[in-house]
């Protein structure tokens, strides 16, 4: 019998969900839809009458809202700009925006980074440390496992994989790599050709200095700079950001950039100032460093 993941919901039939306004892929908002579906989440804890008021249903609630705006949510673990949503769009459930629906059933995986297996509440811990640059924060407590938003968001996470069959990969997950066989090596990649590219197809919504521009109430978190992911996040690597990049955006027409105008782009952004993960050397010690870890000492 199928192992499935399951979050605690109150007793009695589930309410029928209202017919989608969008376009779906599966149980994923279509990479190819507009700029009205920006906000739209086919799974919302908040709007889900079969959450009930328990510390479990709260949490899952709570793990959402940090989701989608981790700085207001978690400031003292996120003095960037970033939130988990600037990355994984519609809540982490948008197709080829790194979706995250089903993901918590696969955990604990191996994280080749650091060189052991990781539980999803360490993969948490990971993001905040680096994505959200907690380590750059001004308080002396990092996240931890335990941390009430680390749990917070774990419980949301687990809640997205409601049904979902343990140690069996989504087929959404890993969508957003580029093919081997199509990767340029990091040396022949020119920032200033990205450089152009950006302007040309990444300002009207990145604006030209990569800090965002707003858009109604929303904006995109920062490409670079202080407020941005620290140089030892997964976007800090040019071959992640560039799958990114090439399957995701642009934001309206995502797919229409080239394998190679995407790692061209990527490039240009990671050759920007950022704020320093001051733990790199503890990372690849028992792997080799990759070759666009282009942060890292070689």
């Amino acid at each position: 019998m199928a192992l499935v993941v399951t979050a605690a919901c109150s007793p009695g039939p589930p309410p029928v969900a209202p017919p989608s306004p969008y376009k779906l892929s599966g149980p994923l908002v279509s990479s190819a839809t507009n700029m009205m579906t920006a906000w739209y989440f086919p799974k919302n804890p908040l709007t889900d009458r079969s959450l009930d008021n328990s510390k479990l249903s709260q949490d899952i609630k709570w793990g959402f809202r940090l989701f989608t705006n981790t700085p207001h949510e978690a400031p003292q673990f996120a003095p960037s700009k970033m939130s988990c949503n600037n990355c994984h769009l519609n809540g982490g459930q948008r197709e080829r925006s790194l979706p995250l629906v089903g993901v918590a059933g696969m955990f604990p995986e191996y994280n080749r980074r650091s060189g052991r297996l990781y539980s999803l509440n360490d993969r948490i811990v990971d993001c905040f440390l680096r994505s959200e640059n907690a380590t750059g924060g001004v308080e002396d407590e990092l996240p931890s496992t335990t941390s009430p938003e680390v749990l917070a968001l774990s419980a949301y996470l687990t809640w997205l994989a409601r049904g979902s069959e343990v140690g069996k990969n989504p087929p959404w997950r890993g969508q957003n790599v580029i093919e081997a066989s199509n990767l340029i090596p990091v040396e022949k990649l020119d920032p200033r050709r990205g450089e152009a590219l950006f302007m040309e197809h990444c300002t009207n919504c990145h604006g030209e200095d990569g800090q965002g521009v707003a858009i109604g109430d929303k904006k995109p978190g920062p490409l670079w700079g202080p407020d941005s992911w620290n140089d030892g996040a997964g976007a800090a690597r040019i071959y992640t950001l560039a799958g990114i990049i090439r399957y995701a955006m642009p934001y309206l027409d995502p797919g229409r950039l080239t394998d190679e105008e995407a790692q061209q782009i990527a490039a240009f952004v990671n050759s920007k100032p950022r704020p320093q993960y001051p733990f790199k050397h503890q990372d690849y010690r028992t792997e080799k460093l990759p070759p666009d870890s282009v942060y890292y000492r070689k």
